[in-house]
This record gives C-alpha cells, structure tokens and sequence, in this order.
C-alpha cells in the first residue's frame, strides 16, 4: 500500500534517490518499486526533474548521464539545502524521506517552509508499521493518495465513510443498558440536593447522618476564584455551607460551633472527596459535626484529613435577629472607598476572583462597619442555604476596619472558627452587612436582604491571616510516611550452585556451620587472587568501647572497602554485601554511617551494593542465608528477623505509631504550657487540652 502511494507520487515527485544503506523487511517492496520506476526514469522527463546535490538546483537534461558529474558529486559539498528550497521554488510541499530515521526531515524543515509537510518513512528504535502507517496517514490527509483496501486486507477492518455535514452521525459503540443509571437510591442513598453534596444516608442504629460529595475546578469552577498564598481554598463560608445543610439534615436549626483546623486546598487536576458526618443528640439534642476529605487516587486506606468540627443545636425558640435597615445607609456612618478593596486583600495574600468580588459599598460607624455585597448576575445563588462567595464577600468588608485615621487596625483573613450560626432564609443573590468587632480577631456579623429581612446572623467569628491559613496541603495529599519492614515473597532454597565469597573473618559468627562451604578470604588483594565470585559478604563492625571512636572506625573502613571495590576492574561483575546489625556488642550509631554511605554508594552505582540486616546473636543456616541473598538480588536493603527475611517499604504513618491524631499523654493534674495562648488557636488548643485529657 505505501508502495502504490509513491508509485502515485513518483510521477510528481521531484527527487528521487534509492539508498542501500539500510536495510529494513518493510523497506524491501518499496525499494523494488522504486528500482521499477528508477529503471525506466528519463533524467530529461519535464514531468520528473531532479534536484542535482552538486548545483542545488534542477538538473540539466543529460548533466547526470556523464561520469564527470559523479565524480564532481563524491568530491564536493552537498548543497542540501539549496535542493531543497529548489524544490520549494517549484511548489513541491510534500517531502518523503527514505532513510532509517528523520535526520533530513529535521535539517529540511526551515528551507521547505512553514507549509510544507515533511514526514520520514522510518525511525530509529520505533516500531516500523507504525511509523510507515503514520507517514501514509500524513500523506493522505495532504493530498496523497492511499489504497487503504490494501492496508486493511487481512485485519478485518474496513474504511467508513465520513460524515456528509456536521449532525450525521454513525455510532460503533456497543449501547449499555441504561439500568441503575444515575439513580443513587439504587445505592442505598438518599439526595441531599445541594451543589457541593451528591449522596445522603442515615447510619442505622446511631441516629446519625452521612453526606458524601466531590469537590474539583473541574466540576464547581467558581472554587478557583478563591486562592490564598497562591493555592486555590475551599472557603471557611463552603465549609460552613455543608455544616448548615447538615444541620438541616438533622432537624437543628443551629450551627453552635465549627472550628476549621485545617485548610482544604483543592488540586489543580482532579478531585477531593469529602464527607460530612453528623452524631447522634446527647441529652441537650446536640450533635457532633466534622467535615473530612481525601484526594482523589488515594487507596482506600488513605487517611482522611479533619477541616472542620464542631457542634449542631437545636433551638428554635431563638428569635430571629438582623438589624434596622430601614435607614441606609445608616446614620452617622461615614463612607470607606472600597475601589482599591481587593488590590489591597491580595497584597495580603488573599487573592479573589471575579465571582468572590462581591463587595459593591462599605461605611464605617466606631466598631461597626456596613456593607453591600451582591452575586454577579452570572452566578445563581438560589440552590445554596447562602452561597459561599456571597457570604465571603460580606467578610470583605472587615477590611474597613483599618480604613481610617489611624484609630483603628485592619481586621482581614479567612475564618478560623464560627460560634452561634443561623440561617434564617436562603437563596440570597444581595445582602445588606452588619459586621461589628468584638475582639482583635473577632467579630459578629448580622446579613439582612435589601428589604430589611434577617437572612443569617454569627454571634462570633475568630479569623486568622492568610500566612498561616495557606499552608496546608492538598487535602492531606502530603501523607507522613515512615519505612516498614515487610515479609518478603516466600523464598525458599539453599546457597545457589555459584560460591559466595566471606571478606574478614567478622561475618564467620552468624554462619551456621553446614552453611561454611563457602569461599574465604582475608582482604581484596586476596580475593582477587582467584576468581572472584558473584556475592561477596564483608561486615565492618567495630568492637572499640567508646561509641563515637567505633563509629568512625567503621564509616572509614566502609568508604575505603568502597573506593577500593569501584576501583578494582576484577570485581566490576561481582556485588559487595554489607552485614550490618550482627554484632551483639553492634550500637545503632556504630551501623548507621555504614547504612548511609552504602545506600548513597548504591545510588551512584547501582547492582554493585548490597545491605544485609542480622538480627544481633541470630546464626544463618544455608537455607535462610540463600533465601536473603536470591531477595537480595533484586532489593537494595534486606533484613533477616525472627527466621524470616525483609524488605524495606513507605508507608503511611498511623495514629498508632503517634503521628497523626493520637496521643499518649495523661496530663491530669499536671502543667502544659501553650505557646501563644492568647490567640483563637492558642484559646482552641487550649480547650481540647482540658476537654480530651
């Protein structure tokens, strides 16, 4: 088929050149083709000129016929890439290279310009039917001519017609049976119907509830218009958002508390699954509320990372509260300039898109500040209980509170934790702000509609700045990790036929003696003298008494066995095994330098190193000894313990193993000192301390 494509294009082309110095099976049949074409070619053809590499341009009728000109053609430059902008000049933008790779295409870019096609019929270490195919396909799609019946004859494909116009479609894909589609409560799972939550079921027997979602910029765009220390937040007001829906879930109308004690950052691609879980009431129907998420791609053992929690109630009898704003803007207030609000929020490492500048007017009465913020008109607030960027927005305007003569500071950040949260109505597009500071940090915040009406109310909200708000990871995608000695595949079996060498007689010790029929030598120099076997075992433990002095005799005998090996070409084939661990008198810092130069020596040199962990006082038999070296072979570090042999492995560290959530201590009665106590983290810390210990 590419045979009968240059068969079409011979009769147009315009260089013409039949090279033995390849040679390729996919190759063969288009050389003998052209060899057919070449035989009954007339240098003189008008239809067939021939671009000359001894002129850089057409050859004259009959100049390739004389030996002169071959003999000009071995000795002087080819001028390739006048040829080539020759044929350009002519109209040719088709160029084929026959050639084992795509040098001369590459060269040929520049001089055939920017609308030519340049495609090489082969290429180095890459498959040679896909190649050739590619440059057919290339070909074709330019104006070539293909006979694809012969490029499918065989494979049980078959050319389709394209489509006549834009809306004809012809579909191959098998048609699955629409069963169970998109039907969560064939799940067991209930619709919370809200934007940010895709699943709801209530736990049976605990009387608690369990909303699940997936937040992404792929999915909620408008995330991405909230970014802190240039990474992309979920806002405290979302999280807040689920906590309300919760509570609503669960009949409170309340959000008591809600601590954010860690931010939720979301990846640039992909997405974080999140779960809000709420308990079940104690005796005042209060309920426990906590939010968590975990990356998506994460096993299903991953840890979930804790952002929000805190405490839903129920108390209805509490009248619903706002402000008269009847009056607006309010009396004696006196106007702040907001045109340069949000230059000056990302100057602080709160950076808003066009969806969260919803700041429109803000006026400043002593502690108070009032405010207009409004939804662009693109953004529809009516599915949300109070749609986060709205809520933010009316967040905004505390940085107003700076906005004077001097008598006051800033109060800007992202929030921390929420005390007394109400919804009093939902789907608000435009608010009126009342936001009154309570504290350096704090402050309560009062949102009616443009009438007038109560739409929420905070009796307090603790911010933080944006410095230590930013610094979390993607959804605890940065896991702790530690290294854990896991079993390795069962290995069984004996020392393999090859003798192993024992460097030094340090190693004798942990040899059971039916394993000793093995090779022996005192040094290097020694071992060398015969030849030198595929595994050579060496330990350089110290016995000196003081720790530190053992410790660098050690890393100096390690380092001068390494240089020693490197430098020697009669070991280039064999592996240095390091023992470590198998002396009863062995310190951990006497081993650890050994460890550490060894694997920084595997590294620049990989296959020549080995480690192998003993247990102190432990005796390898010839079975056990052979299984550690056939895992050895392919592991860089192995351990034998208990009887068994080990391979190093990362894994996440566990609040068992006290990195993350757990705690040993027993505090009561005792002192605990916390460090910047007086801030909202310091006041947190502090009452988990005497609430959990």
């Amino acid at each position: 088929a590419v045979a009968e494509v240059f068969r079409g294009l011979g009769r147009r082309t315009s260089r013409l050149r039949v090279s033995h110095a390849f040679h390729s099976p996919l190759m063969e049949p288009m050389l003998e083709e052209f060899r057919t074409v070449a035989e009954g070619l007339s240098y003189a053809d008008p239809l067939l000129p021939v671009v000359s590499n001894v002129s850089g341009a057409l050859a004259e009728p009959g100049q390739l016929a004389s030996a002169a000109y071959w003999v000009t053609h071995v000795r002087e430059a080819v001028r390739f890439d006048d040829g080539v902008r020759a044929l350009a000049g002519q109209g040719v933008t088709r160029f084929v290279e026959l050639g084992p790779d795509g040098v001369l295409s590459g060269m040929a870019r520049e001089s055939a310009g920017d609308d030519a096609l340049l495609v090489p019929l082969l290429r180095k270490d890459r498959d040679e039917v896909t190649v050739a195919l590619t440059a057919l396909a290339e070909l074709y799609v330019r104006g070539g001519h293909a006979d694809w019946a012969a490029v499918l004859d065989g494979t049980g494909g078959r050319p389709v017609d394209l489509p006549t116009y834009a809306f004809q479609h012809e579909y191959f894909w098998p048609v699955g049976s629409a069963t169970g589609t998109g039907d969560i409560r064939l799940a067991g799972l209930g619709t919370p119907g809200h934007p940010l939550l895709g699943a709801a079921v209530e736990l049976a027997g605990a009387d608690g509830v369990l909303l699940t979602g997936r937040l992404s910029l792929q999915s909620q765009p408008w995330l991405a218009d909230h970014a802190v220390q240039e990474s992309v937040l979920v806002p405290g007001t979302a999280l807040l958002e689920l906590a309300i829906r919760a509570a609503d879930e669960v009949g409170c109308d309340t959000v008591e508390e809600l601590t954010l004690p860690a931010p939720l950052v979301l990846p640039a691609q992909g997405g974080t699954r999140i779960q809000v879980t709420v308990g079940e009431p104690d005796e005042a129907g209060r309920r426990s509320v906590a939010v968590h998420s975990r990356p998506d791609g994460d096993d299903d053992r991953g840890p979930w990372t804790l952002h929000a929690q805190g405490t839903l109630a129920d108390e209805a009898t509490v009248a619903r509260t706002g402000f008269d704003a009847s009056v607006w803007p309010p009396k004696d207030a006196r106007p702040v300039d907001v045109t340069d609000c949000y230059e000056r929020l990302a100057d602080a490492g709160l950076r808003y898109g066009p969806v969260f500048q919803g700041l429109r007017a803000a006026w400043r009465r002593g502690d108070e500040v009032f405010a207009e913020v409004a939804l662009n008109d693109d953004v529809d607030g009516g599915t949300f209980g109070l749609h986060p960027a709205l809520f933010d927005a009316a967040l905004h305007a505390s940085f107003a509170f700076g906005d004077d003569d001097g008598d006051g500071t800033a109060l800007g950040g992202v929030p921390f934790s929420w005390e007394g949260v109400r919804l009093h109505a939902s789907g608000a597009s435009a608010l009126r702000v009342r936001l009154t500071r309570t504290g350096d940090d704090s402050l309560a915040v009062e949102l009616v509609d443009p009438a007038g009406a109560p739409v929420a109310s905070v009796e307090s909200l603790v911010v933080r700045s944006a410095s230590a708000a930013g610094g979390g990871s993607e959804s605890g995608a940065k896991s702790l990790y530690h290294v854990d000695w896991v079993p390795a595949r069962a290995v069984t079996g004996t020392l393999s036929p090859e003798p192993v060498a024992l460097l030094g007689d340090g190693i004798l010790a942990s040899i059971a003696a039916d394993a000793v029929a093995l090779v022996t030598a005192s040094d290097l120099e020694a071992l060398a003298a015969n030849d030198v076997p595929g595994t050579v075992l060496v330990t350089v433990a110290s016995s000196l008494p003081d720790v530190v002095e053992s410790a660098h005799q050690a890393a100096a005998r390690t380092l001068d066995l390494v240089r020693d090996w490197l430098a020697d070409e009669r070991f280039a084939a064999s592996r240095l095994v390091f023992v470590v661990g198998a002396s009863e008198d062995a310190e951990d810092l006497t081993d650890a330098p050994v460890r550490g130069l060894v694997r920084s020596a595997q590294l620049e040199h990989p296959g020549r190193f080995g480690l192998l962990d003993v247990e102190p006082g432990a005796v390898l038999s010839a079975e056990l000894l052979g299984a550690a070296l056939a895992v050895g072979e392919a592991e860089a570090e192995v351990a034998v313990r208990g009887g068994g042999v080990l391979v190093p492995r990362l894994a996440r560290v566990t609040s068992e193993l006290g990195g993350v959530g757990g705690s040993g201590w027993d505090v009561a009665g005792g002192t605990v000192l916390v460090t910047g106590g007086t801030g909202g983290l310091g006041r947190v810390v502090a009452r988990h301390l005497v609430v959990g210990h």
